[in-house]
């Protein structure tokens, strides 16, 4: 059991629901990526999403896109975001997830990857672009050493394969709310919450709805249904924001207090 796992055993048995922030490693640098991730566990968030910058990210806004292309032009890499990660997870009341390429883990092997991964205080992974015909080795090595591996589903995605995917991820399966890519929206698909409710039914996974969540309503729509819900552009956004590192915090905060406390109704 990952302590992803154990969080949503917990959120359970207590009827709560996860508040999942993603933030993005390095952007504005990685510093600043330490305090927000205390500011939100602080928070009451109950899992961070940490997202590993990429060139080439996949299904990703243009919030997001900038702030990975940011990091990486003032020279983020991977080693020195496990160092800040380890400098803050000890502290954290939240495990942590990095949203990460499969073509990262690739480079530096699976192995040492997870390996690095959990001795920087990471308790899974979300690898987006790797699909679950080719997820059995990767799965095989996370189910080793107690680290989830996070799939996604979309709206598109047919029933039978959902029910695939759900079997082969760990931790809690990653549903995306819309046809397209990340960003804040102001509606959420109306056939939403039958497809979750559906899914939900089917499997005993934990199922955590992401993309396009930034309001207090959606989250009021969307609670009721999933485990957990995923916010990310918003968040982003406000880390972007040219103001005072402290300014920016109290933006953050003030928005995820926002959401869990409207999880909680």
């Amino acid at each position: 059991m990952s302590a992803i796992d154990q969080k949503f055993s917990e959120l359970r048995a207590a009827g709560k629901k996860a508040f999942i922030p993603f933030v993005t490693a390095g952007d504005p640098s990685l510093d600043l990526t330490a305090r927000v991730l205390q500011t939100l566990s602080d928070c009451g968030a109950a899992i961070g999403e940490v997202g590993i910058p990429y060139s080439d990210p996949i299904a990703d806004g243009p919030v997001i896109q900038a702030s990975y292309t940011r990091a990486l032009e003032a020279g983020c890499k991977l080693k020195d975001i496990f160092a800040a990660v380890r400098s803050v997870a000890p502290q954290l009341k939240m495990p942590l997830a990095s949203m990460v390429s499969y073509s990262i883990i690739l480079r530096m092997g699976a192995d040492k990857y997870i390996a690095d991964a959990q001795a920087a205080g990471f308790s899974g992974a979300i690898v987006p672009d790797l699909l679950i015909e080719e997820a059995g080795p990767l799965r095989e090595l996370c189910r080793a050493r107690d680290f989830s591996l996070i799939h996604l589903v979309t709206p598109t995605t047919p029933p039978e394969r959902m029910l695939r995917i759900a079997e082969s991820s760990s931790g809690f399966l990653y549903f995306v709310s819309i046809t397209g890519i990340t960003g804040e929206r102001n509606e959420i698909p109306t056939d939403l919450i039958d497809k979750v409710s559906w899914l939900r039914e089917k499997t005993e996974l934990p199922i955590c709805i992401g993309f396009g969540i930034s309001q207090v309503e959606h989250v009021r729509r969307l609670a009721p249904v999933a485990d957990g819900l995923i916010v990310g552009s918003a968040l982003v956004r406000r880390m972007a924001e040219e103001l005072p590192d402290a300014e920016r915090l109290e933006n953050v905060r003030t928005l995820a207090s926002q959401l869990i406390q409207a999880m909680s109704k």
